[in-house]
């Protein structure tokens, strides 16, 4: 086993095991390929799949998804082509999660395209489905399932952004989760595979990171006292401070592209 490997399969767990199961649900319509290979790139682009990571193997695959081997085995092409999967042969090969899965360039490139209005607007819609879902959480969630929750969330680790980016992440799946709706679920996964990536990107400052594990510890806390307006108030207030992180990071995207500009210019002249 690969140390990068060895690394993933070690933090994995900080992601619950019900946002896994979410993740690899049975398909709505077992026909498409695409649908397999988006499915499988929202659980990368969420960390439940972190990189270096051995996919379930294709029989798996095709049983958990409730599809055909074969629309698996065109899915996963897909993700080859991608580049975000990589295929090994002999007796410890299988489908990997490639190392460069994080795709920072990409995210810096999105959040250089959209609009401050346009990252307000999504930032609050964002709170609004993982604050239901919170909410839903609190009045649902069993003795056992809140304390599996504050184990998850005691075991975030903020030391660094690509940690704590894997482990919020997780955190936000697993209140899907705990709402028990099949429609929060899906629209939660929906709404982070497009969005949570670079919301997450707040988290590269370091007092934003201690701030969100407060805050998270307080929302497990919520949900273990069944106080769902509290659950859901906290979650907003979380959403609405990365938000305002993710916006100081598109204006100094913003500064940095007119210094190199200037400096063009400069140059020319």
């Amino acid at each position: 086993m690969g140390e990068s490997q060895a690394r993933a399969e070690a933090s994995t767990p900080r992601v619950g095991s019900a946002a896994r199961e979410a993740i690899f649900a049975q398909l709505a319509d077992t026909g498409r390929s695409e649908q397999v290979a988006q499915r499988l790139t929202d659980a990368i682009i969420l960390g439940v799949l972190a990189p270096g990571e051995r996919l379930p193997s294709e029989p798996d695959l095709s049983r958990r998804f409730g599809v055909a081997l074969i629309t698996v085995r065109e899915g996963l092409g897909i993700l080859r082509d991608a580049g975000l999967v990589e295929t090994r042969r002999g007796r410890e090969g299988g489908s990997f999660v490639t190392g460069d899965a994080e795709h920072g360039g990409l995210l810096d490139a999105r959040l250089h395209a959209l609009t401050q209005v346009e990252l307000s607007d999504m930032a609050v819609y964002f709170a609004t489905i993982l604050a239901g879902c919170a909410e839903r959480a609190a009045v649902r969630a069993t003795d056992a399932e809140a304390e599996r929750l504050a184990a998850q969330v005691s075991g975030i680790d903020v030391t660094t952004p690509a940690a704590a980016r894997f482990d919020i992440g997780g955190l936000f799946l697993e209140l899907a989760v705990l709402s028990q709706s099949a429609r929060l679920v899906r629209e939660q996964i929906r709404v982070q595979a497009e969005f949570g990536p670079l919301l997450l990107l707040a988290l590269d400052d370091d007092d934003t990171r201690v701030a969100v594990l407060g805050t998270s510890t307080a929302i497990a806390a919520a949900v273990g006292a069944h106080a769902p307006a509290v659950a859901r108030e906290l979650v907003s207030t979380m959403v609405q401070s990365l938000a305002e992180g993710l916006l100081t990071a598109k204006t100094r995207l913003h500064r940095e592209e007119v210094r190199r500009d200037r400096d063009a210019a400069d140059d020319v002249a």
